[in-house]
């Protein structure tokens, strides 16, 4: 029995870590005044091309790398169409989700049904063969142990830094910003493309340690989870790390749902992770002048600099 209790919280752990780090990343972008919507399709981008790079190099590390730079390049895009042209955000990150889709679908056809050797976990000496605890803490991938330190750092950046306070600056008032002096359109988009990142990071992820193959529409909807887990959070970088891990408990329990045979219907049980992110939405919606205080008040914003 604590056998299956600490492969279940490991499994959880596991779930959790792509949201984490796409949720990090996109709050980084809100609190700069960006909505990113193209979650989704930057994770797509990230999968197949950290799948790429990692089936032609061999190597799972390179193919980490390939992720975040595709994700950047992605973003790169977003950033340029929405801060330069002031293209619509909403529509603009709709259509990179779109973009992103049908481009991983064609990169990723020839890798259909590959796979890699999936990045393992870390092994501490003496501390990994402790009973219970062993394997439970020290016996996880490296990743996850970077996505906690992200959070960490992230909300250390945004609250004791200078650089921190200044991006929630531009995110609250971009016209004093840049009254003061600050490059708005720059720190946005270098959010943007902080963003971009983690996101694509997160898409290499899953395509190189959550389940080492590549298949069409593996996100299966996780970018707009990440979405979803960023008001949830209250755009406090700690309450991802709960939301998160809650929505990868969501996960586990339809896993050992399906495994104890307990007789639902396989779809049921595969769109509770959808159903609670809905729950949660319109759970949080009840206060809104919660979500306003919260909110950057330059949210989808866009801003001249000229004015």
């Amino acid at each position: 029995m604590t056998e299956i209790v600490i492969a279940s919280l490991m499994t959880m752990m596991t779930a959790a870590t792509p949201l984490v780090y796409a949720a990090t990343g996109e709050l980084i972008c809100e609190k700069s005044g960006v909505l990113n919507l193209g979650l989704e399709g930057m994770m797509l981008i990230g999968a197949v091309f950290g799948f790429a790079t990692a089936t032609l190099t061999g190597s799972a590390p390179l193919g980490l790398v390939g992720a975040m730079g595709s994700g950047l390049i992605a973003s790169m895009i977003f950033a340029i169409l929405t801060l330069q042209f002031m293209s619509n955000q909403v529509a603009t990150g709709l259509a990179l989700t779109i973009f992103g889709t049908g481009l991983s679908a064609l990169v990723g056809f020839d890798y259909v049904g590959e796979t890699i050797e999936r990045m393992g976990p870390i092994y501490i000496p003496f501390l990994s063969n402790l009973p219970i605890i062993g394997k439970l803490i020290f016996g996880n991938d490296l990743l996850i142990y970077l996505g906690l330190a992200l959070l960490l750092g992230t909300a250390f950046f945004l609250n004791k830094t200078r650089w921190g306070m200044i991006l929630k600056a531009v995110g609250d008032s971009d016209v004093s910003a840049h009254a003061i002096g600050y490059p708005v359109v720059a720190i946005r988009f270098s959010a943007v493309l902080f963003g971009g990142m983690m996101a694509g990071l997160a898409g290499g992820y899953l395509s190189l340690v959550y389940t080492p193959l590549w298949a069409e529409n593996m996100t299966a909807g996780r970018g707009w989870i990440a979405l979803a887990l960023v008001v949830f959070a209250s755009w406090h970088p700690i309450k991802v790390l709960i939301g998160a891990v809650l929505f990868g408990g969501i996960t586990i329990i339809q896993l050992n749902a399906q495994a104890f045979g307990l007789g639902l219907p396989a779809a049921f049980m595969s769109m509770l992770p959808y159903l609670a992110t809905i729950f949660v939405l319109v759970f949080i919606s009840r206060d809104p002048i919660k979500i306003r205080l919260n909110a950057p008040a330059c949210l989808g914003k866009p801003f001249r600099a000229d004015r």
